[in-house]
This record gives structure tokens, C-alpha cells and sequence, in this order.
């Protein structure tokens, strides 16, 4: 008998099926997509038990249950990461959800002058409102900071000069498997590496500065730190240097940190905006979506007239931001600039990733002790334990925060099947192993998260029955 015949219609598939919530073109394709698949292979492996309708459309059902679970969609960051990469890094504050709640679902002013009734420029206010937060003479903004330093390089080194002066310690990888040297090169720049991985002196620059020479770039080590009999010269010296022999100094920021991380706890300082243009830096280039606490976004700020001449290169208008990203920032730096202007008013009560920063570990026993006990009675051995979070997002690499953990161990099944059945509940719970415990550290979840959490956990713990 021919296995072929036991392939079943499309349309018998998904009626079977239901609803999985995906729109039905979708849920379409994937099935012509399997049982072709499934023709293809002739039904069956030789030797192999032919599927039943049963086993195809339940593979079916597994394969559009994972492509639902890879829509962007909410969840509970447990892992004490606060600025978590893969979570989407920093949460909004309510100002800036609001402003892109109205942006989003109304027209705009997005390039249109409200007092003239003319033709107005892209991001005006916040473009000034950003070079008052930097204490820079301008400032712009494009998608991402890579974006932001592929614009600095493209124009700089598009003329005669193509040759951008590094250190080698300089040289760092940045998240995704991206490295510096990969983005320099992509912008059509030349590398001119000078000293070593772990000494770079002012003598190296200069020696290595020649006509072809288009700028000094100098990036921060934000992803990690080296000790030790390391070296590297001031930012004045190199501003010097630069100024003297008449090529721009630019500075790789990273974090953008606006706030002197110092005074946030037990937190290493990270340098600001400001101070590396006080220090004789010409242009600057940070993420808005790290220690600035906004959406994805790549700041450049520094000298009026080299901002100016970034905006009318074409490839500006490529890499642009667009209401959205733009009314999000807007609000973000909005709250940064009200909290440095009013000693009343603290900008981590208004940005998430400050305001986790600062929560008293006392509060966040009392919360994990309330969770533990509403999970009493539940298949599981339950405790509060101390924990250690983390900035994340290549920023502050060697400070961390006293935290605390819930742990928990299930009185069956593995550890990982567990951590797995929470990645897939509603909402998906994102949690660590160590220890012999699944933990979940407080610092990252927020208040109003908690009932969800427990939720989340005793539904794990014990599985509805089929």
C-alpha cells in the first residue's frame, strides 16, 4: 500500500488543530510545509511505523506552538540581569510608555513646525534637549549605537583620510559576536592599532598619526576590565594631541551612563556624556537603551558644526529613528533633565533601571518571603536565599548588587524540565539554575509582577492534568 495515501488534507489538519492564536495564512503555510515535507520523506523512514493523523497533526501543533512562542511578548525577568540583552534590555519608565502609547496611536508633529504651519526638522526638541543632558553644543540620534558609530567613521574617513588611530586594548567584541574591528572595517576605515592589549602609551598615538590619519577613536571597555599592570592615557592627553595634530577625537561611550553611577550603591563610576566632552573629546556616541534607561537608540553628541555635517550625510537619513523610538527617548531624557534640574525630584523613580538599583534588599526579602508563602503546600522545597545582580548589557562589569533569591527544587522532575515549562507558561518566567535550585532573583521582577509569579510557579509545579 502506498504510505502517500495516509498524508492528510490541509484543511482536515487544521480543523483538528483549533485555534493556536495565529492567523490562519500562517497556520496554513506551516501545515503545506510539513506534509510536504512529510511527502517528501515518503511518509515514512524505511522500517519506521507509518504516523498516524494523530502523530502528524500533533507534530504539526508542536512546530506552530513554537513559532507562537517566538512572537515579541512580555515576560518576568528573574535572572537579576537588569539590563538584560536578550530580555530586550531596559524596561520604559511610565512617562515614556504613555508618550509612545499617544505617538503610537495618533498622528504627530513628527516633521511638521507647529508655529509656522512649514515643513519642520525630525526630532528638534529632543535633539536640543539631548545636547543640554550631554552639556554639548549639539547632539542627534540614529536606530543603535554601532549605527551611530558606522555614521562617525563613514564620514570622517570619506575623504582622502582613511585611517582611524586604535589601541589594541581597545579592541573589544561587543554583544551578538560583533567585534570594533568588524565595524571599523565595515565603514570603509582603515585600522592603525597602537600598542599592546594591555599598554598603550601617549607616544603610541602620536607615532602613529600621519596624513592619512581621519581621527582618534578611543573606546570605553564597558563589557569587561583589565587590572594589573595596565595602561593607557588620559582623555586631556589625547585631546591634546589631537587638537594638535588637527584630527577629531572621538570617544565610544557604550553605556551611556548620565548619572554618576557612584552614588547609586556599591557601583563602580561609569564616565558620562559630559565629561568626556569636559575632557577635549569632540564627539561622543552612547546607547540610549543601557544606563539612560530609554528604547534602542545610538546618541551622538560634541561639537555643533560635526553634528551638523553627521545629519546631511546620506546615509543618515538610513539610519534614523522613527516616532516611536524618537517619543520614547523623548520622555526618557525628559525625566533625566526634570531629576537634574529639581533636587525634589530623583530620575530612577521615573527610569526602571535606576529604580531597580536602589530597592533595599529588605523590601525584596519581604516580597520573596510573601511569594514563598503562597506557594506553601505546593510540590516544591522552598526558600529565600541571598543573591548577587548584575548591570548587564556591557556596562559597570565588575560591580554587582546584593540582591535577593527565591529557590526553589521541585520534589520531582529535573530542574531544567521545570525552568522550561516556566519559559513556556503565560507569562513566560525567566529564571537561573545554581545551587541545585531554580532561582528567581527579586531585584529584576517588579512589585506589581509578583501575583503573577506565583501564578506562574504553582502552575509549573503542578502541571494542569490532560
Amino acid at each position: 500500500m502506498n504510505p502517500l495515501r495516509f498524508i492528510p488534507a490541509v484543511e482536515k489538519v487544521l480543523q483538528a488543530l483549533g485555534d493556536i492564536g495565529l492567523p490562519r495564512p500562517v497556520m496554513v503555510g506551516v501545515v503545506r510545509r510539513e506534509l510536504a515535507a512529510l511527502r517528501k520523506g515518503g511518509g515514512r523512514r524505511r522500517g519506521a511505523r507509518l504516523p498516524t493523523f494523530d502523530d502528524v497533526a500533533g507534530q504539526i501543533r508542536l512546530v506552530l506552538e513554537n513559532l507562537a512562542r517566538s512572537r515579541l511578548q512580555a515576560v518576568i525577568n528573574g535572572t537579576g540581569i537588569i539590563v538584560h540583552t536578550n530580555l530586550g534590555r531596559a524596561p520604559l519608565g511610565p512617562a515614556a510608555v504613555e508618550t509612545l502609547r499617544r505617538a503610537a496611536a495618533r498622528y504627530t508633529n513628527l516633521e511638521l513646525d507647529l508655529t509656522t504651519g512649514e515643513r519642520g526638522g525630525r526630532a528638534s526638541y529632543l535633539e536640543h534637549a539631548l545636547a543640554w543632558l550631554c552639556s554639548s553644543e549639539a547632539a542627534s540620534v540614529v536606530n543603535n549605537c554601532a549605527a551611530a558609530l558606522v555614521l562617525i567613521l563613514r564620514h570622517f574617513t570619506s575623504g582622502v583620510r582613511k585611517e582611524v588611530v586604535i589601541s589594541r586594548g581597545e579592541l573589544v567584541q561587543i554583544g551578538g559576536g560583533f567585534r570594533i574591528p568588524e565595524i571599523l572595517e565595515a565603514s570603509g576605515a582603515r585600522l592603525r592599532e597602537v600598542g599592546t592589549t594591555n599598554r598603550t602609551i601617549l607616544a603610541d598615538y602620536a607615532g602613529a598619526i600621519t596624513r592619512e590619519t581621519a581621527l582618534i577613536l578611543k573606546v570605553h571597555r564597558s563589557n569587561f576590565f583589565m587590572g594589573g599592570f595596565v595602561t593607557s592615557p588620559a582623555t586631556e592627553e589625547l585631546a591634546t594631541l589631537a587638537r594638535k595634530k588637527r584630527v577629531a577625537l572621538v570617544e565610544d561611550l557604550g553605556s551611556g551612563a548620565v548619572v554618576p553611577t557612584e552614588k547609586l550603591g556599591d557601583l563602580e563610576h561609569e564616565p558620562t556624556p559630559a565629561e568626556a566632552l569636559r575632557h577635549g573629546v569632540n564627539l561622543v556616541c552612547f546607547s540610549g537603551d543601557k544606563l539612560l534607561g530609554g528604547p534602542q537608540a545610538g546618541i551622538i553628541a560634541g561639537q555643533a558644526r560635526l553634528v551638523a555635517a553627521l545629519k546631511r550625510d546620506p546615509l543618515f537619513r538610513a539610519l534614523r529613528c522613527d516616532k516611536l523610538i524618537l517619543a520614547a527617548l523623548q520622555a526618557t531624557v525628559d525625566a533625566h533633565l526634570t531629576a537634574a534640574s529639581s533636587p525634589s525630584v530623583s530620575s530612577s523613580s521615573a527610569v526602571p533601571v535606576l529604580s531597580m538599583l536602589q530597592v533595599p534588599t529588605a523590601t525584596l526579602r519581604a516580597r520573596a518571603e510573601r511569594i514563598a508563602a503562597a506557594l506553601m503546600g505546593t510540590p516544591a522545597q522552598v526558600d529565600v536565599g541571598a543573591g548577587k545582580a548584575q548591570l548587564g548589557g556591557g556596562t559597570l562589569p565588575r560591580s554587582t548588587v546584593p540582591s535577593v533569591t527565591l529557590n526553589l527544587q521541585p520534589h520531582e522532575g529535573t530542574l531544567a524540565d521545570f525552568a522550561a515549562r516556566l519559559r513556556v507558561g503565560d507569562p513566560p518566567v525567566i529564571g537561573y539554575l545554581g545551587g541545585g535550585r531554580f532561582k528567581l532573583d527579586l531585584r529584576t521582577v517588579f512589585a506589581d509582577q509578583d501575583a503573577e509569579v506565583v501564578r506562574a510557579l504553582r502552575a509549573a509545579l503542578v502541571p494542569a492534568r490532560p
